[in-house]
């Protein structure tokens, strides 16, 4: 076998790296008269302009070429004034960029990295630079020193990048410690680690295969993956099964931890419910296993509920010997329209009852019917509040209102770390509060909320319950209107006159009730057949990027919204996300971009949040925000996002990950935004995703147009398939007081 070789050479670009392993293509510079050598390999923690000695094999590439195969490196300061000028303006340093690096190397010359290190407050004599940027460049520059002995120490274990800074940001001087003793912690405390990354790490560094604290970590991991998919607990034997697949270990030793788990404060919670796939009255339970905050959250939002709905005080007890007919004369005549009788019901149920919900499909009036209860509401002096769990159908109801409404997170203050500031010790000063959108809560956010509404205060629940249920665990709208439970709802099932005309409107109705959507004749619904889902991705494309545009005028980056039903694929989100933002925001010479593991980031780019981050913005960022990239500043290494909520929110380049594009999104993550027009590839590669609440919610997000691309044959299975299967929660048994043994 040939020994390895060794190549010095300087970063000079990254072409491609995966952040999941740490596995990059880079274009190096080892000084042979301007030409750049590729190297490949887990360049973990390299940044552009480093001096790099690699150690590795040569080879070759048959389509790339020669290149070098990176084993291990290890970096190496620049000497020459050349290099540390070229080091140093590369943007590794925040606070350093061309300009100022070459105003300090002017100064220093080859004693500038020596002057960094061993006394930065000489940097001041550098002009232009004042104590606020020389103390910066000081803190990043002992930061990244930090961090390369954690990434040294990392890379054994092929940790990214972006996640050993953030292993670094949580723990500091104790990360290696951490690593090493006591791995699990990463997969509960740092985001991006989940249990298999921090399986990995546990192994290499010695901890056993049975070792009951492996085995605690992934009982949680497996609960933690429940709740993704939206159970609020598992039933245990699926939970005990699901965890001897993951860990490859012996059942007894799984039961034995469940029971040392179950035993600590924090562990899970072990309770008897009515089993939800039984009979309805068989009386047969099943033993849930549930991770604590979600037990507690469900146990507490049905004790919330029942609160207001058995509590004295009425806030709105004027409405309670009101004349109606004479209250909705006087309301025809403010608005301009009678209100149907079903409608009349819902305004007289969300006005005389303390906890109402109102539910029904597009075109069934849900809108004017709100409005006219808060007009009712303000007649009487009431204080009315309006929220929605998105900007998007938070901005929709003040329109529709004419008051102001917030998100339901901005509603709450919610602060660092998730807490709320207005709860039951401190509940909302309003004797009204209505939220849009309600099949969207899950029941985190839905307890925090009517945990803050104040006693005699009524809540309106307002949602379609036919759309998919929320991101987040639970499906609290459809357990409120369990049969059975205690909380009154109405259902608006007319369809309007004027909605009627719609295509849009009818084919929802006509998805919802099993039938085919009518897909020619129509001037606002329309179906390009495409079978092959490669093409049908490259159609979706060319008919969001152009041919709409084209056709109807509309923008393609704020008008248009491509949902498809899942991420993978050759017509799935990632995929598509790439083609869109090279048809709309593609590369220009002078247009500022960051590369962030496989993502490209620019100036003009749409963008989503993709997980809950209570401590950025005003009341947190959560999961699903959509915005816009103003700003991406390589010297303070920091991208600002303008969110749909106006909010200007900046993110350190080492936060990247929180972002992906959202030219495409999948359809769950549209829920409870609306769009002038909507593009949604049906095809067959999403066999298992196509059911008919997914195709319902991806149609009733478009206000004026829908296009579907894909298979006749995809679009009949979408619209036959009722989904399988309720998620695993216990709040409408909870409610109905049938949780006790």
């Amino acid at each position: 076998m040939t020994q390895p070789a060794v190549l010095e050479a300087v970063l000079e670009r990254i072409t491609y790296a995966n952040a999941e392993t740490g596995y990059t293509v880079a274009r190096v510079d080892a000084g042979r008269g301007g030409e750049l050598l590729t190297v490949v390999g887990a360049l973990l923690g390299a940044q552009v302009g480093e001096s790099l000695r690699m150690t590795g094999r040569w080879g070759s590439h048959p389509q790339y070429g020669r290149q070098f195969t990176v084993e291990n490196y290890t970096t190496v300061l620049p000497a020459t004034v050349q290099g540390i000028r070229r080091y140093l303006g590369s943007g590794l340093i925040k606070g350093i960029g061309p300009k100022i690096a070459e105003r300090i190397v002017d100064h220093f010359g080859v004693e500038t990295l020596d002057v960094i290190e061993a006394d930065p407050k000489q940097l001041i004599k550098v002009p232009g630079l004042g104590p606020k940027r020389t103390a910066l460049i000081a803190g990043a520059w002992e930061e990244q020193k930090a961090i390369k002995e954690v990434m040294v120490f990392l890379q054994g274990v092929e940790v990214s990048t972006s996640i050993a800074v953030r292993i670094y940001k949580k723990y500091g001087d104790a990360s290696i410690s951490v690593v090493k003793n006591e791995p699990y912690r990463l997969a509960a405390e740092v985001w991006g680690i989940g249990f298999l990354t921090a399986d990995r790490i546990a192994r290499a560094v010695g901890i056993p295969h049975d070792s009951p604290e492996r085995v605690m970590a992934g009982l949680q991991y497996a609960l933690s993956q429940a709740t993704d998919q939206g159970h609020c607990y598992l039933p245990e034997e699926r939970l005990i099964s699901d965890a001897v697949k993951l860990l490859q270990v012996d059942t007894g030793l799984v039961i034995d931890c469940l029971g040392e788990l179950a035993a600590r404060p924090e562990g899970v919670v072990r309770e008897s419910v009515p089993d939800p796939e039984a009979a309805p009255g068989s009386g047969e339970r099943v033993m849930a296993v549930y991770l604590v905050p979600f037990h507690r959250a469900e146990l507490s939002l049905a004790g919330q509920v029942r609160r207001l709905l058995d509590g004295p005080d009425d806030r709105l007890a004027a409405f309670a010997d009101v004349d109606w007919d004479r209250a909705l004369a006087w309301l025809a005549r403010r608005t301009g329209a009678e209100l149907a009788p079903e409608q009349r019901e819902a305004v007289r149920l969300a006005l005389t009852s303390k906890v109402a919900v109102l539910t029904g499909g597009p075109g069934c009036g849900k809108s004017f019917t709100v409005r006219s209860v808060v007009e009712l509401a303000r007649a009487k002096g009431a204080e009315v509040v309006l929220a929605a769990p998105t900007g998007r159908a938070a901005k929709r109801l003040a329109e529709l209102t004419g008051a102001e409404a917030s998100t339901v997170h901005r509603l709450l203050e919610l602060k660092p770390g998730g807490d709320a500031a207005y709860d039951r010790d401190r509940p909302l000063k309003a004797d009204l509060v209505v939220v849009d959108e309600a099949s969207m809560l899950d029941l985190l956010l839905a307890n925090k909320l009517v945990k803050a509404v104040a006693p005699g205060a009524h809540l309106l629940l307002v949602g379609d319950v036919d759309q998919l249920p929320s991101v987040g665990a639970g499906e609290v709208l459809r357990d409120l209107l369990a049969p059975g439970g205690p909380v009154p709802a109405v259902r608006l099932t007319k369809i309007f006159r004027q909605a009627q005309q719609s295509g849009v409107v009818t084919n929802a109705h006509r998805i919802n009730a099993g039938a085919p959507p009518i897909t020619q004749g129509l001037d606002d619904f329309f179906l390009f057949v495409e079978d092959d889902t490669e093409e049908a991705g490259r159609l979706t494309v060319d008919v969001a990027a152009r041919r709409i545009p084209a056709r109807f005028g509309l923008d393609p980056r704020r008008d248009v919204q491509v949902l498809t039903p899942m991420h993978r694929g050759p017509a799935g989100a990632g995929v598509l996300n790439g083609l869109l933002q090279q048809a709309v925001t593609p590369a220009r010479p002078g247009l500022a971009e960051k590369r962030f593991g496989g993502r490209v980031f620019r100036v003009g780019d749409k963008v989503t949040q993709i997980r809950n981050n209570y401590d950025k913005g005003a009341n947190g960022v959560f999961n699903g925000t959509v915005g816009v990239v103003t700003a991406l500043d390589p010297v303070d290494q920091r991208l600002t996002v303008l969110t749909d909520e106006d909010e200007e929110v900046a993110y350190d380049f080492g936060e990247l990950d929180e972002l992906a594009h959202a030219y495409a999104v999948t359809i769950h993550r549209s829920q409870g935004s609306e769009y002038p027009c909507v593009v949604v590839p049906v095809t067959t590669s999403a066999w298992m995703m196509l059911q008919r609440n997914l195709l319902y919610t991806a149609v009733t997000r478009a206000k004026r147009l829908v296009v579907l691309v894909g298979s006749r044959r995809a679009l009949g299975q979408a619209v036959r398939s009722v989904s399988a299967g309720r998620r695993c929660t216990a709040l409408d048994v909870r409610l109905a007081g049938a949780i006790a043994p």
